[in-house]
């Protein structure tokens, strides 16, 4: 199931479940995260961050689990890329931190300096988890004939 977006408002009514895949999750979380960082309406905003609560809640307990068969190749490249790497959780620990800052969110309590700011946080957060679980993770092995 690969999810299309249209216009931001639609976001908010995007099904997703226990048996989306993983990837697909992550691409909602990742767009969740770019809306959130353009929108200034605080009804809006709290909508799309109970929409990544959701879908980090379902991602979670599958983060450990093996890739599906179906989706081994769309993760097979030629060459892996050359990643630099300044931070470096694992993809449990970086959920976890995405779910903290997305609650804290919820809660309204911060001045408008300190929200924006961390909302930034968990935007760059989110678009570095969506990446990492959509990164290609092995390389084809070519064969000398």
């Amino acid at each position: 199931m690969t999810t299309i977006f249209t216009p931001a408002r639609d976001l908010l009514s995007v099904p997703f479940t226990a048996a989306t895949d993983f990837t697909d999750l992550a691409d909602c979380c990742d767009r969740f995260a770019e809306t959130l960082m353009e929108c200034n309406e605080p009804e809006y905003k709290l909508a799309l961050l109970g929409r990544i609560s959701a879908c980090l809640a379902l991602l979670r307990p599958t983060l450990c689990e093996p890739i599906p068969a179906h989706l081994i190749e769309r993760f097979t490249v030629d060459t892996l890329p050359e990643t630099p790497s300044y931070f470096e959780p694992d993809a449990e620990a970086l959920c976890d931190y995405c779910q903290t800052l997305t609650q804290v969110l919820c809660q309204q309590s911060l001045l408008p300096e300190m929200e924006k700011s961390l909302r930034g946080l968990l935007c760059e957060l989110m678009w570095m988890f969506a990446g990492e679980l959509n990164a290609p993770r092995w390389a084809r092995q070519h064969t000398e004939h």
